[in-house]
């Protein structure tokens, strides 16, 4: 049993972070299913932190929940921000956008703004975005009736999607994507306790349903949701084959309990949301040292073997990671395997 500060760990719930940490460096490399993947992935994450959302919220809880999510983001965006100052900027597409050096270090503070403000590092606009979902959640769940709480998590996840149509602007840290990501993380934490129990009864005709479902919602995608900005096309079928997805691939995983390597990449999802675009760049540099290659364009296998080299790369960082400085993955120790 893999257990951390002696609560138990829900295997197929790493499972399942790791197949979306995967599906977030996939995206990256610009693949042939990039609209499909980007309609439920970042979803799902919204989704599988709704799920261990505390009943109540006070200062300590905050507290704990910033050391787990501000902390990793700030050391992180910092690092990419001097990486992209000393190295990144005169390299490649960023070399010949003359970007300014102190947008992109307000960026880390924006945590928003395209590439003019966080050209170091795009993805990492999830973390505070995730937190403020925290934040506006365990707030609404102050209100004592639930159907108060309904109601305002109706009104504020329509606010969200009207903010960027009606002021066409991109809130710092993502405060409207959050607002929307209400959705997703309402959903997991108020009927969790179905989302968790082990077995369901004619699963394999549900499976089946949702992935007939969930294939026709995607065939008619009529754009790439970018959530980052703003981008959801239809609303509706954004939030509906974003929850088909996610239902999909949840029975679908509950049903492999225990996947290692995955299990693993789920458990150290901010340092390879961090790591893994600077990972491609290393390996882009060792293919123009040794092999002299300038053009970078990937067939579809090639931008899959690259997941996997990128992965591999990051394996020893993430082990150093949690060995020496696990605050930077959220950690205050790392985990313990017992049986």
């Amino acid at each position: 049993m893999i257990k951390t500060n002696n609560k138990e760990r829900i295997n197929w719930i790493d499972v399942l972070k790791g197949f979306g940490i995967i599906l977030v460096v996939y995206g990256h490399n610009y693949p042939f299913l990039e609209t499909y993947i980007y309609s439920f992935h970042m979803p799902l994450f919204f989704f599988l932190a709704g799920i261990f959302h505390p009943k109540r919220i006070n200062f300590s809880v905050i507290k704990k929940r910033a050391f787990q999510i501000l902390i990793p983001y700030f050391f992180w965006s910092t690092f990419l921000f001097l990486f992209w100052f000393f190295i990144g900027r005169k390299f490649g597409d960023s070399a010949n956008l003359g970007l300014s050096v102190f947008k992109n270090f307000t960026g880390i503070l924006f945590a928003q703004g395209g590439h003019e403000y966080m050209n170091w590092g795009l993805q990492m606009w999830f973390l505070p975005a995730i937190f403020f979902t925290f934040l506006f959640f365990g707030f609404i769940l102050k209100i004592i009736k639930e159907s108060y709480q309904i109601l305002c998590l109706i009104a504020l996840i329509i606010l969200g999607f009207l903010i960027p149509k009606v002021f066409h602007i991109h809130v710092i840290w993502s405060l409207d994507v959050a607002l929307v990501s209400l959705f997703f993380y309402a959903l997991a934490y108020y009927f969790r306790e179905l989302f968790l129990d082990k077995k369901y009864k004619y699963e394999t005709i549900i499976l089946f349903f949702l992935f007939i479902i969930h294939l026709i919602c995607s065939l008619n995608l009529n754009v790439k949701v970018d959530m980052y900005r703003s981008i959801y096309g239809n609303e509706f079928l954004f939030l509906f084959n974003g929850t088909i997805g996610i239902s999909f691939w949840m029975l679908f995983f509950k049903r492999f309990q225990k996947i290692p390597i995955l299990g693993f990449l789920g458990k150290n999802t901010i340092p390879i949301l961090a790591l893994h675009i600077r990972s491609l760049t290393f390996i882009k540099l060792l293919l123009l040292v040794f092999l002299g290659a300038k053009n970078f364009s990937f067939s579809e296998l090639e931008k899959i073997i690259l997941v996997v080299i990128q992965l591999i790369i990051l394996y020893p960082i993430i082990l150093i990671i949690n060995k020496k400085l696990p605050i930077l993955n959220g950690k205050k120790k790392t985990f313990e395997t017992r049986t």
